[in-house]
């Protein structure tokens, strides 16, 4: 059975692909079949303290983990420097981050800033069809403004909407679910896996054409769970003593408009570097950066400082916002797209590199690839990692050719981004927006689950769910 062979991968392969970085390395210079699993370690240190640091010593990972991150760094460049020369290894660490970190930083920079400025004001019952509205709107929004922009504009909203219930945890949960993750599924806006396959070349819409139905039928049977679940909560809290609302309801505005102005802008700028092609180009150190790129990004920093600029500062205020999220994923990003180059190079080598064993689990006895393995390693890999490194693992296996992935290969893509995306929720630390929503609630004083009793929620709703679609759409 494909699943079973998939849960007998080893151990220790496991654990190398937590040297699962992001995306990028024209290590083109790099000799990727030579190279043996060693170099993928300081990849997979560092994932680890990504996922254990804010639970097992929190207090030495708020303090430094940029220190930690740039350690980790050094153990790649420094190696590299000096085992393959200091111009190849140059090159390999640029390539990774003027083509592919500065763009996907900028991109987050961007929606972080201006969905920060969105304000949802005013209070509204927390009714099973009034959250299940909140919850369909937020998984809607994430496809546009972000998993992090649309968990960031409506967590608030929704807990004061639930504050006055005895049982409103589950909404929580349900709402990293959706619009932390599953939403996030339509277009490289919606999460970072996605516009790190956008910066590999997948065309925006892709997306939205190849991945629609996995989305409704995945998130379809989440949201219909939830309705269930919180009709039947509701329900027994009639009998129970009131509580006082601590936020009554009042009339709901959204403040801060112009911002979803800038969204758009946004969007049109990545639309204008996917189509408008004028074939000029700067070298710095042998990378190649395009001209139309460097309008993109050039016009999302100047949305962002107009956001800035425009936006009242008390709307800010009131959603929580400061530069802490950014700056750390700023770091954290900086140090995984330079520890992943040689992973991506060992990657390439295919079957005459390290990772061979890996290429035969996601192969199958024809040599055509195993969709569901894709499925599961991709997903079960975004549980515990930073998923846009783990769709960059995968999207490198499956031959790292966009146009054989978006056309010959448009179902193994179409595994390893739902992979990545959909199983980000698995955890509190499988994708950016989980924990942050997560510290969120507890700061309000909702009862959330710890790590382990939010993964009791999640295997019992969205294993199931995934068992379903895995052999649906890729079995």
């Amino acid at each position: 059975m494909k699943l079973l062979h998939i849960a007998a991968a080893p151990l220790a392969l496991f654990g190398l692909l937590l040297t699962a970085g992001s995306a990028f390395a024209a290590e083109a210079g790099l000799p990727g079949a030579a190279m043996s699993l060693w170099w993928a370690l300081p990849f997979a240190g560092l994932l680890l303290c990504i996922a254990t640091g804010p639970l097992l010593y929190p207090h030495v990972w708020e303090h430094h983990y940029g220190k930690i991150t740039a350690g980790w760094a050094a153990l790649v460049v420094v190696p590299m420097a000096i085992a393959f020369g200091t111009a190849v290894s140059a090159e390999a660490v640029l390539h990774a981050l003027l083509l592919e970190y500065m763009s996907f930083i900028i991109l987050l920079f961007g929606l972080f800033t201006i969905a920060g400025g969105i304000l949802v004001a005013g209070n509204i019952h927390g009714t099973p069809m009034v959250n299940g509205a909140l919850l369909l709107i937020g998984a809607a929004l994430a496809s546009v403004v972000g998993t992090t922009g649309a968990s960031m504009i409506l967590i608030r909203p929704i807990i004061r909407a639930n504050d006055n219930r005895p049982f409103n945890a589950h909404v929580v949960v349900f709402f990293i679910f959706l619009v932390s993750n599953i939403g996030g599924s339509l277009t490289p806006l919606g999460d970072p896996p996605l516009f790190v396959g956008f910066l590999r070349g997948v065309d925006f819409l892709w997306t939205t054409a190849n991945l629609w139905r996995e989305t409704l039928f995945v998130g379809g049977i989440v949201l219909a769970t939830f309705l269930a679940l919180d009709w039947f909560l509701h329900s027994r809290e009639q009998g129970q003593p009131k509580i006082k609302d601590p936020t009554p309801d009042s009339k709901v505005r959204i403040r801060g408009v112009a911002n979803i102005v800038l969204l758009g802008g946004v969007i049109g700028a990545i639309l204008l570097s996917a189509s408008w092609k004028p074939g000029i180009a700067f070298t710095i150190q042998g990378v190649h950066v395009e001209l139309q790129n460097l309008v993109r990004d050039a016009i999302i920093v100047v949305l962002a400082l107009v956001s800035l600029r425009i936006t009242r500062k008390e709307y800010r205020a009131a959603n929580g916002f400061n530069w802490g999220p950014i700056l750390e994923v700023g770091k954290l990003f900086a140090g995984i797209f330079v520890c992943i180059v040689p992973v991506i190079a060992i990657l390439r080598a295919g079957v005459d590199g390290a990772f061979a064993p890996l290429v035969s689990m996601v192969t199958g006895p024809t040599g055509a690839p195993n969709d569901l393995a894709y499925f599961w390693l991709t997903g079960i890999l975004s549980s515990f990692l930073d998923n846009a490194p783990t769709y960059l693992v995968f999207f490198e296996l499956a031959g790292g050719d966009p146009k054989e992935l978006m056309t010959t290969f448009a179902s193994t893509l179409a595994a390893i981004s739902a992979g990545a995306v959909f199983m980000g929720a698995n955890t509190y630390i499988g994708n950016a927006p989980n924990f942050m929503v997560y510290a969120i609630a507890r700061e309000s004083g909702v009862r959330m689950p710890g790590f382990f009793g939010y993964m009791l929620w999640s295997g019992a709703v969205l294993i199931p769910t995934f068992l379903i679609a895995g052999f649906v759409f890729f079995g």
